[in-house]
Parts: structure tokens; sequence; C-alpha cells
């Protein structure tokens, strides 16, 4: 496993500069030399999905794809790893039937000569098939996975006959295969299940194997007689399937696919199986989402640079002796970095890895270390610029740079409330903040002009893009050369530097993006199953005064947010909220920031928000309920900042106003 991981990073690393490249040479030739490019954005795209399916195996072998520990850390050792083995066989099986799927589809693909509709006429199959390589290494990067658990002697010939018999068996059988008797169920499905069960006797003996296969046969029953029940029931039992994978731990992405798979499996009218390729491809072959690995290089070059470990520390200086300073630093921190890389996912990896150790360092609580660094990483999303909001103005006809401008307040407003709870924490439990050192004024200015460097990449990527010389995405090329040159005037640029830096990038990329791909699978058999549309429609009949909506739909973000990635929620379910927001003669810039608002408040919700998993993924031995329990403080903070824009609107609509 260790030499294919090794090969698949390597490709991937190579990828995200070749990308990074290719996005800051177009910025260039545009805006130096009025030369666009007609391939650059295509090319990129076609590299972003590269590096997140053939980087799987390498996130895999580093640890990066996160699961909830929350049961497994109370269980002792052997059945811990029992148990993990358990969810690595029900995930095996996803990513099973996905590698079948996306081969098939990508064969069918180069049959048809399907070609894409940019300028380059690329053929589809050709970008296509490192998602139908990744997929089908990930699987088999599982096996080994299960195999290196085994507590039992066991054949490698054998799993590798049944491997085998398993790929021959798909291949006659083709994508659709025919059905069993009649029923839902098909032979290419069935020969899945079996390979699983004899895999796990093979390997783990008969125990795990009649334990796998009565989850198989026992959860596709359940679905099975699922089918025709009201949508209440179908939505209770959906959210009952997550909950469950994520307690056993199978894998988040993982977890999200399976619930997909069941759904497309036994609640649609007819199996739907060519979803799995569909989405893997669709969800993840989109030119916007190669602003996640560009910002993710970035932070990473800053912390190998010490810059941002600079930042860090001149805000901890700032903050000295006030009750939580460090804290209060990593909300300042947090918002300067939100700044500039748009995303909170970029946050949450970067201020994780500078600001947590420093603060457990110096001995403050495991909880409110972890809690306010996941609140910090929210504002993302909220602070410009903010993919959330390009992709909510480009769906409902709203102007982005009004949606940045009326971001900034409520941005700057919810960093001040982070910090009054930090406060209040500090004072109700001064032994979790640790108090600081008194630095005097000259102390100070000198710890902020250690940063400027910091302060020249904000000017690059702000600059670059205010000033129209790139988009919200192209900056994150902007920032991550800029932080490039940050490290040479360091004169610490080397091969092995730009190696780890890209290698971490993709590793990253890989399990963030996984998550999306398995949330847009899930998404789409709501989306079929008329589930996110069908409440905001009963809260539609109910005739019910703006609060009480306003209300219902936080609620209804809120418990989309812990389950569904958030751009999916934003596409499934603006097309219905979105009218009755101007119905209610609500603004609709005002929704914008208010809808993004819910959305931190599901990227931080337990059990599932994305945020927290990034943070249990890059902390290395945290408990998962240690940044849960941390993070709830700040959970009401959003609650009451959300009351507080509803309530003064102005807040939200002065600072466009003013700029229109």
């Amino acid at each position: 496993m260790n030499r294919l991981a090794g090969i698949t990073g390597v490709i991937s690393a190579i990828g995200v500069l070749a990308m990074t490249g290719i996005v800051g040479y177009e910025v260039l030739s545009r805006s130096l030399f009025n030369e666009p490019t007609i391939w650059s954005a295509e090319i990129s795209t076609y590299l972003l999905v590269a590096i997140a399916f053939l980087g799987l195996t390498a996130a895999l072998r580093g640890g990066d794809h996160v699961q909830v520990e929350v049961l497994l850390t109370g269980l002792p050792d052997r059945w811990s790893r029992r148990l993990l083995c358990f969810g690595d066989w029900l995930g095996l099986t996803m990513v099973a039937f996905a590698a079948w799927q996306m081969a098939f589809f990508n064969y069918a693909e180069y049959v048809n000569d399907t070609r894409d509709w940019g300028l380059l006429a690329t053929p589809q199959w050709i970008p296509e098939l490192p998602v139908s390589i990744g997929l089908a290494l990930f699987a088999a990067g599982l096996l080994l996975e299960i195999m290196r658990k085994s507590e039992r002697v066991f054949s490698v010939i054998i799993v590798a006959l049944l491997m085998a018999g398993l790929a021959i068996a798909l291949f006659i059988l083709g994508a659709r295969p025919p059905s069993i008797l009649g029923t839902r169920l098909d032979w290419g499905s069935a020969s899945i299940a079996i390979w699983i069960c004899l895999s796990a006797l093979a390997i783990n003996g008969p125990g795990m194997a009649g334990a796998v296969g009565a989850a198989l046969i026992g959860v596709s029953g359940i679905y099975w007689l699922a089918n025709g029940l009201g949508l209440a029931a179908v939505g209770a039992l959906i959210a009952m399937t997550i909950l469950v994978l994520l307690v056993i731990g199978v894998r988040v992405a993982l977890a999200l696919g399976i619930m997909g798979l069941l759904t497309l499996l036994f609640l649609l009218p007819t199996p739907q199986l060519s979803v799995l390729a569909e989405r893997s491809w669709n969800s993840v072959n989109t030119f916007t989402l190669t602003a996640v690995p560009m910002f993710v290089l970035m932070g990473a070059l800053l912390i190998r640079s010490g810059v941002t470990r600079e930042m860090f520390d001149a805000m901890g200086k700032w903050f000295g002796r006030t009750p939580g300073g460090l804290a209060h630093a990593s909300v300042g921190a947090s918002a300067v970095f939100a700044a500039v890389s748009g995303s909170s996912l970029a946050t949450a990896a970067t201020m994780g890895k500078v600001a947590c150790p420093e603060m457990i360092e110096r001995g403050y609580d495991r909880r409110l270390t972890y809690g306010v660094v996941a609140a910090g990483a929210t504002l993302g999303i909220l602070i410009p610029p903010s993919i959330a909001m390009i992709i909510y103005g480009t769906t409902v006809g709203v102007p982005v740079t009004q949606l940045f401008m009326a971001g900034v307040i409520p941005g700057l407003l919810l960093s001040a409330g982070f910090m009054g709870c930090v406060l209040i924490w500090s004072l109700l439990r001064p032994e979790a903040t640790p108090r600081g050192m008194h630095y005097s004024l000259a102390e100070k200015i000198r710890g902020s002009l250690s940063v400027l460097p910091f302060g020249l990449i904000i000017v690059a990527v702000l600059g670059s893009l205010y000033a129209g010389f790139a988009t919200p995405t192209e900056a994150g090329a902007v920032g991550a050369i800029a932080s490039l040159l940050v490290c040479a005037m360091r004169r610490m640029v080397s091969l092995r530097l730009l190696y780890e830096t890209a290698l971490e990038t993709a590793r990253i990329t890989s399990f963030l993006l996984l998550i999306v791909v398995g949330a847009a699978i899930m998404s789409w058999g709501f989306d079929f199953l008329q589930i996110p549309r069908s409440l905001v429609s009963t809260v539609d009949n109910a005739n019910l005064p703006p609060w009480a909506v306003v209300l219902i739909l936080a609620a209804l973000y809120v418990v989309l947010g812990m389950f569904v990635e958030s751009i999916s929620m934003m596409l499934m379910t603006l097309p219905v909220t979105f009218p009755i927001i101007i119905a209610l003669g609500l603004d609709p810039i005002w929704f914008g920031v208010a809808l993004v608002v819910m959305i931190e408040l599901g990227l931080v919700t337990p059990p599932v928000g994305i945020v927290l998993f990034v943070l249990r993924g890059v902390s290395g031995d945290v408990p998962l309920r240690d940044i849960v329990y941390g993070v709830l403080p700040f959970v009401v903070v959003i609650l009451l900042f959300q009351v507080l824009i509803y309530f003064v609107p102005e807040l939200v609509l002065w600072l466009p106003e003013q700029t229109k």
C-alpha cells in the first residue's frame, strides 16, 4: 500500500503545482498582455479531478479520511479495531459500486466519443479516466487497510483470486446487469455483496463475514420495505441510517455515499446506479472548486515560511494579558486568513495546524482551543471573497460585488461575537485560559512588522480580485504564488518543500472533495425524492409571519447543513426558498448573507459539520467529542447573530447601499 500511495501521491502533488501554475499564467497573460487563454480553466479543472481521485489512496495512508470516534474511543482496543474493520467493509462496498459504475461510464464515453462543450472539445473519457483509476485504487487501498488490521492469518492468493473473480463477473455483466427474478436487485449488485462477504470470510473469519452479510441483507430489506412510505418516515430512516453509520466509525464521505447508494437502489421508482458515476465526475468537475487546493497550498506554504505563525504570535502580543488572549488572536487570525482564502475548509485546515498546537502547548483548554478555531473557520464563507456567495449570486441573479460588501460588517461583528464568547469563557473558567505575558508597545509594533509579508499576500489576493485582474477562484493561484515568493525571500524554497506542501495539499483536497462527492450522491437522491422541496413547501403553505418563516428556514438549513454539502444544499433549495423570501418582501442581498450564516451554522453543528471533521483530520489524536463540546458555545453566538441581523437588517445592507 505504501508504494501504491507513494506513486499516486507524487502524481497528485505534480497536479497541484501544475494547476496553480496554469491558473497563475492565465491571470498574468490576461492582465498584463491582454491575451487570455482558451484552455486554462478547462485543463486546471481536469487536473483538479485527477488530484481529487488519484490522491485518495495517499490520503488513506496518511489517515486523512475522517470518521466519528464517539463510540470508538470508549471501547477496548480489540473491539474498536473490529468495529473499524466492520465499517471499512461497508465503506468498501460503496467504493466498489462506484468504481464499477464509473468504469463502464468511462468506457461508454469513449465508445460514444463524448466531448466537452468547451473550446478544446476534449474527449471526456480522458479526464474521466483518473476518476475510474482513482476509485479502483481506493478500493484496493481499503482492502489492503483491512488486511493490515486483520488479527488472523489469511491467504493473500485467495483474496487476489476473489478480487479477480469479481472483476471478471462485473465485466461480463456490464453496467446494467439483469435483475434477479424480476426484483429491484441485479446480478452485479449481488456479485459485489457476495465478494464482500467472501473476502471478509477469507480475511477476518466467519464472525466478521456473518456480521457484514447480516448488515447488507438487513439494511437492504429495510430500505426495500421503506419504498412507498411517506416522506416523513423516509427522512427519519435516512437520518437514523447516517447517524448509525457515523457512530460505528464509517468514514464520513463513505457514510454519505452509502446513504446515497441505498436511496438509488431502493427508494427510487427504478434503481439508478449510474448516478454514482455521474455525480462522482460532475460534483468535482467544476472550476470553482479549484480554489480549494490553491488556497490550501497557500496556507501550507505560509505555514512552512513561518508567516502564519508570526501573524498569530503578533496578534497574541496585542491581546497580551487579556483573558483568553491567544483565543482572541486565533479569531483575529482566522478573520484575516478568511479574507484571503474565501474558504472555511481552508481556514480550518490552516489555523488548525497553526493556532491549535500553540494554544495547547501554552496550557489552553483543549475544548476551547478547537472550538474557537472551528468558529473562526466559519468566517471563511462570510468575509469576502466567498465561494458560497458567488454561487448564491450567480444562481439568483444578485450582484456578487454587492454580496461581498454585504458580508464585511457582519463578518467583523461575528468575529467580535466570538471574542466576546471567549472572554466570557475565560472569566467563568480562568484555568482554561492561562494569563499571557505583558508586552510593551515597541514589542507589539516589532511583532506587527514581522508579518508584513502576510500583509503583502493579502494585498496581492484582494488587490487582484477587486482590481478585476483575477476572479475569486483565480485569486487562490495569486495567493499561492505570492506565498511561494515569500518563501523564496526567506530562502526556504526547495524541491523538498514544493513536494511536501503539494502532497499535503493533494491529500487534504482528496479527503475534502470525497466528502463533496458523497454529499452530491446523497443529495441527488434527496432531490429526486423532493425531501428538501417538500419541507420548504410546507413552510410556504402555512401562512406564517416573516419572522416565523425565517426561523423555520434557519432550522431547516441547519438540519440539512449537518448532512448535505453547502453548495449542494443551496442549489437544491434556492428554487423554492428564494421565491418565498421575495414574496415576503425581504431583500435578496440580506437573504444571501443570512443564508451564508445558516450554512456557517451547519458547518459546525454536530454530528457531521464538515469543519469539525476537517479539524479532527488535522489535529492528530484529539477526540471529536472535545471539538464538538468546544464549538457549542460558539454555535449559540451564531444563532444570536442570526437573530440580530433579522431585526437590524441595516447591518447587512448599509455598506452595499454606500457602494452603489
